[in-house]
């Protein structure tokens, strides 16, 4: 009975996977045997959905802070996400929405950055992308297109960090 509040109760919260409960679960000294069986109970009715919560946190974490694959593929296996969960989820997230993610997120940083030197520019800009999980082609792809548009020639910056 005390699994089942437990489990209850922090799903009432915010989603959880099946290893995040299992893991309060043990920390609350929960007999093995008695979480085991809550916790199979909690996903044959539905309750704990790995799959789910793995597809909702790429559609909610990279619409709301524009975390890339594999930024969002860290934070599901931290959760304790299995692989091919993780690579299933992400496999909805497009290659084409992914870069227009990112220019988006530069756009809206962009003119922050105007007083600043052109090579702290880059560096704020293409940062600011790898922190949230871009690559650092694409990073700098983004960044020379957004400099160029302000009629910046990017190509001396940029020689070089590619």
């Amino acid at each position: 009975m005390v699994a089942r509040a437990v489990c209850l109760r922090l799903l009432t919260l915010a989603p959880r996977t099946r290893a995040q409960l299992a893991e309060a679960l043990r920390k609350r000294n929960i007999p093995d045997e008695a979480s085991e069986a809550v916790l199979a109970r909690f996903s044959d009715v539905g309750l704990i959905d790995d799959e789910a919560f793995a597809e909702a946190w790429v559609t909610s974490r990279h619409a709301g802070r524009g975390l890339a694959r594999r930024a969002l593929a860290a934070e599901l296996r931290t959760r304790g996400v299995a692989e091919e969960t993780v690579r299933d989820a992400l496999d909805q997230l497009d290659p084409d929405q992914e870069l227009e993610t990112a220019r988006a997120l530069v756009a809206r940083k962009l003119p922050g950055t105007r007083g600043l030197e052109p090579a702290a520019r880059v560096r704020r800009l293409a940062g600011m992308l790898a922190r949230k999980g871009y690559s650092g082609a694409l990073a700098y792809r983004v960044v020379r297109e957004a400099l160029e548009s302000e009629g910046q020639p990017a190509d001396d910056l940029l020689d070089g960090l590619e």
